[in-house]
């Protein structure tokens, strides 16, 4: 066989495989919009904390930024009570990014001066002028997701890698279930031997969606 002929089936397969790769990254995007679509909009943990005193009202809130990247899907997070909204006590960056068929990985960045950007989900352009390198990354702290069925998303942070120094605690977990109604997230510190030292005890936090992204 001629080195020419054997050139065209070469270029015939690469052909073929660049096609294929292309239809599963298409097919791999949709399912990464989907969860960032269920993650997005305005979730209250409001009817838990009316049956459970030992919950607050916290007001949860994720918006879509930087949608023109081809990186991953960012999105802004701010956690506030109910009576000081204004007043955010977490704010954080995820970036949604698939490693692997199964698995869709949110990596956790924390923002320079964080309170100058309260409120900022009711206007995400306000983000327009950041890049991903102003943001610092909270190594360990990923939480790996993985599709339950149609009908939700289920993930955790890996091990004990996720370093934490709240209440004297070293090390934080994550367990999250993200569905198109509701967001579960069980957010937990552990001392060095083990023990839990902050976060809630009888189980996660369930957040009901009020409203889809703007």
């Amino acid at each position: 066989m001629s080195i020419s002929r054997l050139a065209i089936i070469g270029l015939v397969v690469c052909s073929a495989l660049a096609v294929t790769f292309a239809a599963t990254q298409s097919a791999e995007d949709k399912e990464l919009l989907k969860l960032r679509e269920w993650m997005s909009g305005s979730f209250s943990s409001a009817y838990q904390a009316q049956s459970d005193t030992s919950y607050f009202d916290i007001r949860l809130e994720m918006t879509p930024i930087w949608t023109g990247r081809t990186d991953g899907c960012w999105l802004y997070v701010e956690q506030a009570t109910a009576a000081k909204l204004d007043r955010p006590y977490r704010q954080r960056v995820y970036r949604l990014t698939r490693t692997n068929d199964t698995t869709v990985q949110s990596e956790v960045f924390t923002l320079q001066e964080p309170l100058r950007f309260a409120g900022a989900w009711k206007d995400p352009q306000v983000f327009s002028p950041l890049t991903p390198d102003s943001l610092s990354k909270k190594d360990g702290c990923a939480i790996m997701l993985r599709p339950s069925g149609d009908t939700a998303f289920i993930g955790s942070t890996v091990d004990h890698e996720c370093p934490s120094d709240l209440r004297g605690a070293v090390y934080a977990t994550s367990e999250v279930v993200i569905t198109s109604a509701y967001l579960f997230s069980w957010d937990r510190g552990f001392d060095s031997i083990g023990v839990q030292v902050c976060g809630a005890t009888k189980g996660g936090y369930r957040f009901i969606k009020s409203r889809p992204s703007r």
